[in-house]
């Protein structure tokens, strides 16, 4: 993967401060072990975030990956609340983004049902002229911050094309996420299937 110069930027979601047992910490670990350039920032004030800083955070870590002098390109991975960030306050970057997944997006009301998070839930939710054919969600059956399904809120009115994977609830540390081979695979091939990464020992709830 680093012949082709290409980054990750990994994007958590509400409360997430970076747990190493969280399939994002070790997929990031995963591809640095790998030799690949990453990008995991905490975003700032994550139990109480702010759109803005969360935007500007962002921001930061793509410009940090394009000043390195390193890479072509990044590839994003977002999860949970940063997905709702990416498809309302992309940043624009003077890197080119050649992937984007966006993991579990939560419904925008229930969102909105957080006093903490309900401006994420206002944002104009839109795919970027930039992201255009690059786009793609995984998402669960039996998200309990998304009820109605991720692919009737997101998938089909923006056009995003959507895997579902029956039962992985949030794709969290309580949903059995660690290790998750299948987007390890996707990682250095975008033609990869990316299938269920839940422990079934290691699963306790949503």
């Amino acid at each position: 993967m680093t012949e082709s110069r290409t980054a990750f930027l990994i994007l958590h979601g509400w409360q997430n401060e970076r747990p190493p047992e969280h399939w994002q910490h070790r997929t990031a670990l995963a591809l640095r072990e790998r030799g690949c350039l990453v990008e995991y920032p905490q975003l700032p004030s994550p139990h109480a975030p702010h759109v803005d800083e969360w935007s500007a955070s962002v921001r930061d870590a793509l410009g940090r990956l394009h000043d390195s002098g390193r890479v072509d390109d990044v590839i994003v991975i977002a999860h949970s609340l940063s997905t709702l960030l990416w498809l309302g306050a992309r940043p624009d970057s003077a890197l080119a983004v050649s992937r984007v997944l966006l993991v579990a997006p939560p419904s925008v009301q229930v969102v909105e049902g957080f006093d903490e998070i309900a401006a994420f839930g206002s944002l104009p939710l839109a795919i970027s002229p930039l992201d255009i054919g690059r786009i793609t969600l995984v998402a669960s059956d039996d998200d309990p911050f998304n009820p109605d399904g991720a692919l009737a809120e997101f998938g089909v009115p923006l056009g995003i094309p959507t895997t579902i994977l029956p039962g992985q609830g949030h794709f969290t540390i309580d949903s059995g996420y660690g290790e998750w081979p299948s987007l390890l695979d996707w990682c250095a091939d975008p033609g990869a299937s990316i299938r269920s990464g839940a422990t079934p020992t290691a699963r306790r709830g949503r």
